[in-house]
């Protein structure tokens, strides 16, 4: 993870100002000793389903009645901002898994995951990862950064006219961070950097947004600061753009995975043999050499970053929490590492330097989407890091589980007892 000067000073500002280091040492794992594991039996019948859902009021002491279907939606109010067109629901069956154990310095605890897809075998999986985490300790999840980009371009007719721009625009950002304060109650102009390319430059105006995802909050600021920066500059450009494709919105860029887009976290633990042997059914040293064997083949096809199927997870949970689908295209981009440690156990971390996610706005109020949430009390303002740190603890379950059936050679029986119609 690349990181300039400026952003590590916010970063030990955010750590010094919330006590990070010392919530994360702080951390009693006995608090989550006595958490009971969703059950897994009858994982289809209607038996099965009431015994899950009778399980997670218990645990969780809410009520859920529209993910668990004695509640229909019928406030076509609240679609608007959703949808266009609207002619009706898609439904996408929903699982839990957990306990979920993390030591993160916002998400703190046991958590049970709602996961929605059609793909059998992948909670399976990830429950499967969860546990072996758990029988281990508590995943360490911690956000690093947050940034949102919007990218503008502006041309003009020599270089020499495109660097009295550059000045002028560098001399004004103070009026920049007043024009985006008087736009948006809860955008940020955090930084702002340039690409130049003949006589066109990209102005790379970075922002945080809050518990927004933050990419409609972004164009609306963005969109003023242009407007001021066109009609004030002395130099106009020819032509100007919004939006020039360089901010890695709905893509994987090598550019994003080198800093931050949304929200840059990182998750470890380290799982003892034993835990290796009995929950995983394989060794670390199978699942060391898996690891740095499928590392390879990331490599060789060009692949940015190197991980096994972030998007699994990630797809699942984004649906189920009213999340930007579309954005796992960039989520999903990110580093799984292994490694054998001194006493012969295995170290695994993953970093998803990419999480556009939010926990307000968005599809995050409709209603089985804000029970999915507040299965995890993620909803609503102060929430968003705490569900990305989940985000990041789903996924290394997700990789360590992968990893495991691939090094013991169990990857395609699970999937034909699970996944097959």
């Amino acid at each position: 993870m690349s990181i300039t000067k400026k952003k590590l000073e916010k970063v030990v500002e955010k750590i010094n100002l919330n006590a990070s280091i010392q919530k994360v040492e702080a951390f009693d794992n006995t608090k989550t000793a006595d958490l009971k594991s969703v059950p897994m039996r009858e994982a289809y019948s209607r038996t099965g389903q009431e015994q899950r859902m009778e399980f997670i009021r218990a645990a969780t002491g809410k009520e859920y009645p529209y993910l668990f279907g004695q509640k229909h939606f019928d406030d076509n109010d609240l679609l608007k901002g959703n949808i266009e067109n609207f002619i009706g629901m898609s439904f996408l069956p929903t699982g839990v898994l957990g306990p979920l154990v993390i030591n993160g310095t916002h998400a703190s605890g046991g958590f049970y995951v709602p996961l929605a897809t059609s793909e059998g075998a992948l909670i399976a999986s990830y429950a499967r990862g969860a546990r072996a985490c758990r029988d281990a300790g508590a995943i360490r999840s911690v956000c690093l950064m947050e940034g949102v980009q919007r990218c503008p371009v502006f041309k003009f007719e020599t270089l020499v006219e495109l660097g009295k721009f550059v000045l002028w625009l560098m001399e004004n950002k103070e009026e920049l961070e007043k024009i985006t304060r008087a736009t948006s109650n809860y955008a940020e102009l955090s930084d702002m950097d340039m690409n130049i390319e003949g006589n066109q430059v990209i102005v790379n105006f970075e922002y945080t947004t809050g518990d927004a995802a933050g990419q409609n909050m972004v164009t609306i600021v963005t969109h003023a600061i242009c407007q001021y920066i066109v009609t004030n500059t002395p130099v106009k450009p020819t032509v100007w753009f919004i939006e020039s494709n360089y901010s890695g919105d709905k893509k994987a860029t090598s550019i994003s995975f080198a800093s931050v887009r949304g929200k840059n976290v990182t998750a470890e633990i380290t799982l003892p043999r034993k835990t290796v042997n009995d929950v995983l059914k394989t060794t670390p040293e199978m699942m060391y050499e898996y690891w740095r064997t499928s590392f390879m083949g990331a490599v060789k096809c060009g692949a940015i970053g190197a991980q096994g199927h972030f998007a699994n997870g990630l797809a699942a949970l984004f649906i189920a929490c009213g999340q930007d689908a579309a954005c796992v295209s960039e989520a999903a981009v990110g580093i799984t590492r292994m490694e054998l440690d001194k006493n012969g156990d295995l170290y695994c971390t993953v970093t998803l330097p990419n999480l556009i996610v939010g926990t307000v706005g968005g599809g995050t109020g409709l209603p089985s989407q804000r029970e999915c949430l507040e299965m995890m009390d993620c909803f609503g303002a102060g929430k968003a890091i705490k569900f990305a740190e989940i985000c990041a603890a789903v996924c290394l379950s997700g990789e360590i589980s992968i990893i495991a059936a691939m090094s013991a050679g169990h990857f395609a029986s699970a999937h034909q007892k699970l996944g097959r119609k």
